[in-house]
């Protein structure tokens, strides 16, 4: 008999305001650092008995599936992706037996070296031969003529997961007010500069959320705003820096999104960042993400006893740069299991791994990490 006594929503909503659970929630999809590569994902359907003929590509850059609702309930997720399938999609046949439904808008094109190109104006991104993902100027494909019909688009989706589900969602897209190296070199030689378009990007970006609530606010839990600010041993800028030029902006928009709504706010953020965390905590973020443990200064325990009362963890489950592509099925399972010791007590925890899956990843370790997730996942 089944221990769970929650809806996926309601499980995800309490764990994020830090009540009391049945088990810590589970994500696989959700946003586009927590998926799985389509080659992965075809791989794990295979290893499953699944049916391969119908995958989709959700994010043609890090070229990540959009994960059916059989592998969600087979992982016992409680999360889905709310991005809208495509309209009319075109069947683009990779490599060998690859063969994945793509955007109609996308049209990469094959080069002399065999490499896959796409180009936009003067940008262009490649996937070499081999290759897993894109690299290069990120093209996403437009798959809306108009604001107005992206909104529509979104608006029925995210009343369809609401009223026809119970899983959680969140709506990505949105800034945290730091744009990578170059901004914060900027914030040293532009000062005045960085704080006119950090001022102007506030605006947007409050009118953004604003046309977004009044459409479907209601239907969606969270929103995800994007800022990676660390790198493998370091954050990307002083902390000092971090709370005169993006601290007040991130904060303004995220008191508006409280005020205004029920919405949780997510931060995406990559890299070794624990001198930031407060600084994030104090703007009014509820949620992190990826957590990535592998990089310095990132330890889970340190983690946990010094944010996990005021901010969510939402990833950190297992480490996808040395163990899941790497491991063993059973050094996943102990990894898995380390992981979810040090973030599962006292909630405030999704378990999902470190970032998007990788091409290569076997199935027997995607399978091996959220079967030990879920076995590890109640609370007594």
């Amino acid at each position: 008999m089944s221990k769970e006594t929650m809806s996926r929503r309601e499980r995800v909503i309490k764990t994020i305001n830090g009540e009391k659970t049945d088990r810590m929630p589970i994500d696989l999809s959700v946003h586009f650092s927590t998926g799985i590569s389509v080659f992965a994902y075809e791989n794990l359907r295979r290893h499953l008995g699944l049916d391969t003929a119908k995958i989709e590509i959700a994010d043609n850059v890090q070229m990540l599936a959009r994960v059916d609702e059989d592998i969600l309930e087979r992982f016992h997720c409680d999360c889905i992706v709310l991005n809208p399938p495509l309209v009319n999609p075109a069947r683009w046949n990779v490599r060998g037996d690859h063969t994945f439904f793509v955007s109609n808008k996308l049209k990469p094109e094959l080069n002399a070296d065999g490499d896959w190109v796409v180009r936009s104006g003067g940008a262009s991104m490649r996937m070499p031969v081999g290759g897993y993902f894109f690299d290069g100027d990120w093209l996403s494909s437009v798959e809306y003529a108009t604001e107005e019909e992206e909104l529509a688009a979104y608006a029925k989706r995210a009343e369809w997961i609401y009223k026809e589900t119970d899983y959680y969602t969140m709506k990505m897209g949105y800034s945290a007010f730091f744009n990578g190296i170059d901004h914060a070199c900027d914030m040293y030689t532009d000062p005045d500069e960085v704080m006119q378009q950090q001022e102007q990007l506030l605006k947007d970006k409050l009118a953004q959320f604003n046309r977004m609530n009044d459409a479907y606010g209601r239907y969606i839990q969270c929103i995800e705003v994007n800022s990676d600010l660390g790198t493998q041993n370091a954050p990307m800028l002083a902390p000092d820096m971090y709370a005169e030029f993006c601290l007040p902006y991130l904060q303004t928009f995220c008191k508006h999104v409280h005020d205004n709504s029920d919405i949780k706010i997510f931060i995406h953020s990559c890299g070794s960042i624990n001198p930031l965390i407060p600084y994030i905590i104090e703007a009014g973020v509820d949620i992190l993400n990826p957590v990535q443990i592998s990089a310095d200064n990132m330890d889970p325990a340190d983690l946990k006893a010094k944010y996990g009362d005021k901010i969510a963890f939402w990833g950190g489950g297992c480490n996808t740069q040395q163990v899941l592509n790497m491991g063993t099925p059973e050094d996943v399972r102990g990894n898995v299991r380390e992981l979810v010791s040090a973030f599962k007590p006292n909630g405030r925890f999704v378990f999902t791994q470190v970032h998007n899956i990788m091409g290569d990843v076997k199935p027997e370790n995607i399978v091996a990490m959220f079967d030990e997730a879920y076995a590890n996942a109640f609370y007594e």
